[in-house]
């Protein structure tokens, strides 16, 4: 389209419109007033005019609407601002649905949100066959719920318990998927194909109403009052509750959207949705939410920490040093971008058995079939095992992922360095070892730069630059282009001892070891993780990691400050992993036994814990443990900002999510602090840390916060 008009219509012989949604410097659609308003125009002219028998809706872009105006939200201050927001969407779509005449939408691209609330408000809708396009209402990974009616016209169409499944876990559909569920009407192969089906049926029904306003219309599978819906919501709470442990407002709105919305009929239904709508805008959690996961996370992807003025850049050949779990996650996710991996290990069959693992992964996604034979071909085949160093020729990218001993990391650095050209980026994929230290064994450090990956890496979607004192600016450009060229999302550090990530993630795992050695009885720290929105609780993460990696790091810590003439204070979990991962050599969940015992898929705490540390006679409130939690994470990550060592506050809260999985709806370690006021945090701090330690002592910056009524400043 070269319209600069965000809608137009084109009307052809049978008297069908064309409408095109194509808002002019924006890539994908939205629905803001730059959209409604004109659309608006167009539903009227629909109502008024005979000669427009119907309209067919699409998009002049790839994707049709990805849903409303982030922005638009934002700027909500009020219930009341919210709510009206909501029923003027509503008005236009039951104007449209209440037309006596064929509204279509024929979804040619992605439609989420909004987009598709605007689609269910059609009398039917045709989806092109695109492996690329997704339908779906995940407004409540924003804390939010659909406020364009979608919470009651999806029950109508394909019942209450599904409904319930999609709206509060914000599921995202394929076309075959939405196809069977109902959602669509039919798929077309092709967008010529969209076109003339949604035509043809505005021409077949000339007079479609909706299946709601019909006399006698009942809810599939049964209303509110149905015995078998009372029993679905008797138990959804509970189910809810089970992940979200009550830290997620909306998912509660949705239920009662649902539940309330499904004893009314369809215009006072969606009222109430409006008002829970309402509700969720101005709760903390969807500001929280929305400020990091939309606002914050947007501006990394769009270059915030990126240097300006290098050139952007494509890496083609990617050479991987070490075909271990995290070497061939690293293989995986770049040849499934489209890059060719030589994937190097000391033995060809360990080469191979790195290469397998994206088979691995490949069989499982064709087995639900979410990819093909040809496809999971066409991948492997990027990937070539080596034991050569001279096969790294070529490679316009080095990344090594050996294990965290610098002997090691230093010969590999040498013999890559020998054989690539001299303007290829070198990488480490370290978790804790300085940058700037490994570097001393480049012979061009100015080309040396961490690439700290997360396990499993095909699923973890952060990446933790990590810049060293000589790494220069085209080197990072070149790494963070990387990183976003294989769709995962870059933070920027700076480089110091454990980074960010693994410095915050090290104080979770550590004051829970430390509860437990003060007496604390280890289920109540494990429900107290959970409950503080954590994703696993802290005894249980420090199994995953493994207890003899945090050995290893902790004695290589030590020697290097000694080294350095620096002492390092105990932490008072570090007596209870040297016993547990020491003395009782109980290693965690690789070798089946750690602060857990593990039994195939089932485990559970290892009873001699209250043995070797017994309960204390009067044990803290679940709140007071949840603190010591969040508290430690929260005010480290404002050490590190502090300190310079993450370069950015939307770097910090990111990275705090997506890294480490700090709960989400605080919207990140620095915006925990915010929303809490730092003044508050202070006075927390200061309580726990007279009772626990200094490492509870609020660090400076925050403190100067509370003096002067400061906050960490956003992204914008």
């Amino acid at each position: 389209m070269t319209s600069n008009n965000p809608v137009t219509l084109e009307i052809d012989a049978d008297g069908i419109g064309l409408v095109i949604f194509d808002q002019p410097g924006r890539a994908m659609n939205v629905l803001n007033p730059d959209l409604v308003v004109p659309f608006a125009a167009i539903v009227e002219r629909l109502e008024q005019e005979d000669a427009i028998k119907g309209l067919v809706l699409t998009s002049g872009k790839s994707t049709f609407i990805v849903g409303a105006d982030i922005d638009q939200l934002t700027a909500i201050t009020t219930a009341e601002e919210a709510f009206s927001l909501c029923e003027d969407l509503k008005a236009l779509l039951r104007r449209i649905e209440k037309c006596n005449k064929p509204v279509v939408a024929a979804l040619n691209g992605t439609a989420l949100g909004g987009g598709l609330e605007v689609a269910l408000a059609c009398h039917a809708r045709f989806v092109l066959d695109d492996a690329a396009l997704k339908l779906g209402l995940p407004e409540v990974k924003l804390g939010l719920l659909p406020g364009g009616g979608g919470t009651q016209r999806l029950p109508r169409m394909i019942g209450i318990q599904k409904s319930f499944e999609l709206i509060t876990q914000g599921t995202e559909l394929r076309a075959a998927e939405a196809k069977g569920l109902g959602l669509v009407n039919d798929i077309a192969a092709s967008r010529e194909e969209l076109l003339q089906k949604s035509r043809a049926w505005c021409v077949a029904n000339p007079r479609a109403v909706q299946p709601w306003d019909k006399q006698g219309f009942r809810i599939p599978g049964g209303d509110s009052k149905h015995p078998g819906v009372v029993q679905l919501l008797a138990i959804a709470p509970s189910i809810a509750n089970a992940k979200a442990h009550g830290n997620y407002p909306a998912i509660g709105h949705i239920m009662s959207c649902l539940f309330e919305g499904c004893l009314l009929d369809f215009d006072s239904a969606c009222q109430v949705e409006s008002r829970y709508f309402a509700a969720c805008v101005v709760s903390q959690e969807s500001k929280n939410m929305i400020g990091t996961l939309w606002h914050q996370l947007n501006a990394i992807k769009k270059g915030q920490s990126r240097p300006a003025g290098v050139a952007p850049s494509r890496v083609r050949k990617v050479g991987i040093l070490g075909a271990g779990m995290m070497g061939a996650g690293i293989a995986y996710v770049s040849a499934k971008a489209g890059v060719d991996v030589i994937l190097l290990d000391t033995t060809i069959g360990n080469a191979g058995k790195g290469k397998a693992y994206s088979q691995g992964l490949l069989d499982k996604a064709i087995s639900r079939g979410r990819s093909t034979p040809d496809k999971r071909d066409a991948l492997l085949a990027r990937i070539t095992p080596t034991t050569r160093y001279e096969d790294l020729q070529g490679c316009d990218l080095v990344i090594e992922a050996v294990f965290e001993d610098r002997a090691i990391k230093a010969a590999c650095t040498q013999k890559a360095e020998a054989v690539i050209a001299a303007d290829v980026v070198y990488a480490s994929n370290t978790s804790t070892l300085p940058i700037t230290g490994l570097a001393k064994a480049s012979v061009r450090p100015n080309n040396f730069i961490g690439l700290h990956f997360f396990s499993p890496v095909d699923k973890m979607p952060l990446v933790e630059i990590i810049v060293g004192e000589q790494t220069s600016d085209e080197t990072l450009a070149r790494g963070f282009d990387y990183v976003l060229q294989i769709g995962k999302t870059p933070i920027v550090v700076n480089d110091s001892r454990g980074f960010y990530t693994s410095r915050v993630f090290a104080t979770y795992v550590m004051e829970g070891l430390a509860m437990l050695g003060e007496g604390v009885h280890p289920r109540s720290i494990e429900a107290a993780g959970i409950k503080a929105g954590m994703p696993m609780p802290p005894l249980a993460l420090q199994d995953e990691v493994s207890l003899s990696l945090s050995l290893h790091v902790a004695d290589q810590t030590r020697k290097d400050l000694a080294a350095e003439g620096k002492p390092l204070p105990e932490h008072p979990g570090e007596p209870v992993l040297r016993m547990v991962g020491g003395t009782h050599q109980r290693l965690g969940k690789k070798t089946g036994k750690g602060l857990y015992d593990y039994d195939g898929r089932d485990k559970h705490l290892w009873p001699e814990l209250t043995r070797l540390y017994p309960t204390a006679p009067k044990q803290p409130t679940q709140q007071e443990l949840i603190d010591r939690l969040m508290f430690v994470q929260a005010n480290e990550a404002a050490r590190c900002f502090e300190e310079n060592v993450v370069r950015s506050v939307a770097d910090a809260n990111i990275g705090s999510i997506f890294g480490w999985g700090f709960a989400p709806f605080h919207g990140g370690a620095l915006q925990f602090i915010n929303a809490m006021g730092a003044a508050r945090f202070v006075a927390r701090s200061r309580e726990l840390a007279e009772c626990y330690g200094a490492r509870f002592a609020p660090t400076d910056i925050v403190v100067k916060q509370a003096a002067a009524g400061g906050h960490f400043e956003g992204a914008a």
